[in-house]
């Protein structure tokens, strides 16, 4: 039988190695394709490995969800999330929802949307996973991962805040309220809601939409805000400023702040007066969703208010 012992220096590179291993891949910039198993099915996501990266820090994450009909991959375009990675320095991971066909999924938020709520799809499982299979692969901060999304994937933030707040830190949803009546998170999750006035698919009064593919009665936008202000234990009256009229596009952009709540917590409306179901600062090719304003960026809004809030 061989002598298995071993070198000092043979021990040093291997356990140097394992710790490689253990700390992830460190991908190199550059855009992936990752899946995992959940649920019985195979489940995709989306990475975007900012140019700035070397691996030597721990990232902040931001997962941005699409929006129902839709995918990963046009999410990449419709939000522009990904200059925003390059310039701040995050990764950006898109992942993708269930459906018969690849490019027209949705997620389960709660009453919506589609084939993932009738299926009962364990999206937040998904999730779960997909936070483990990437901290494998890349170094991330676990106390700065963040979600943002659209729509349906709006509706999607606030289940991931509510259901796995060990794990997201806050949230920016987009054109979407809550999918459940109740919120019950075990700690504060701040929030930056985002939504037009004249949005004709996700109604800020709520109910449904006169453009509206599913037919759901959805929840308002003060209902969705005012859950939150709640669960975040933050001040019930907030404090309203206008935006700076930047684009002289015949819409107004109001701030109103709620907080600070529990640890430091934050819940933050951003109404666009006359927008429309779409992302504010991002050029819509879509005109049936409505008007997009340039007078702020919600890239930028987010991301200076998920700095402000790491998990605590």
């Amino acid at each position: 039988m061989r002598n298995m012992k071993m070198s000092l220096p043979r021990i040093l590179i291997l356990l140097c190695v394992v710790a490689t291993l253990a700390a992830g891949e460190n991908l190199k910039p550059g855009d992936y394709t990752f899946f995992v198993e959940a649920q019985g099915r195979t489940r995709s996501y989306l990475v975007h490995v900012p140019r700035s990266s070397n691996g030597a820090k721990a990232a902040s994450v931001v997962l941005a969800f699409h929006g129902g009909g839709s995918n990963g991959r046009t999410m990449i375009t419709f939000s522009g999330l990904n200059d925003k990675s390059d310039e701040a320095g995050f990764i950006a991971v898109y992942p993708d929802g269930t459906g018969r066909r690849s490019e027209m999924l949705t997620w389960n938020a709660g009453y919506c949307c589609g084939h993932a709520s009738r299926e009962d799809v364990d999206d937040i499982g998904f999730v779960d996973k997909l936070l483990d299979d990437l901290s494998r692969r890349v170094s991330v901060d676990p106390n700065r991962i963040y979600a943002t999304g659209m729509s349906n994937g709006a509706m999607m933030c606030y289940r991931l805040a509510s259901e796995l707040s060990n794990r997201i830190a806050a949230v920016a949803p987009v054109s979407g309220p809550m999918g459940t009546e109740t919120c019950n998170p075990k700690r504060p999750v701040s929030v930056m809601h985002f939504h037009g006035t004249d949005d004709k698919f996700a109604p800020y009064a709520g109910g449904r939409g006169d453009r509206s593919l599913t037919q759901t009665d959805f929840l308002s936008v003060d209902y969705s805000i005012s859950a939150w202000v709640k669960a975040n234990g933050c001040p019930e009256r907030g404090v309203t400023t206008k935006e700076p009229n930047r684009a002289n596009d015949g819409m107004i952009v109001t701030r109103t702040a709620y907080g600070p709540g529990r640890d430091g917590a934050e819940v933050i409306l951003i109404a666009i007066r006359g927008g429309g179901h779409t992302w504010p600062g991002r050029d819509c090719r879509l005109a049936f969703l409505g008007k997009s304003t340039h007078d702020i960026s919600a890239n930028d809004l987010m991301w200076d208010f998920f700095q402000k809030h790491p998990m605590r």
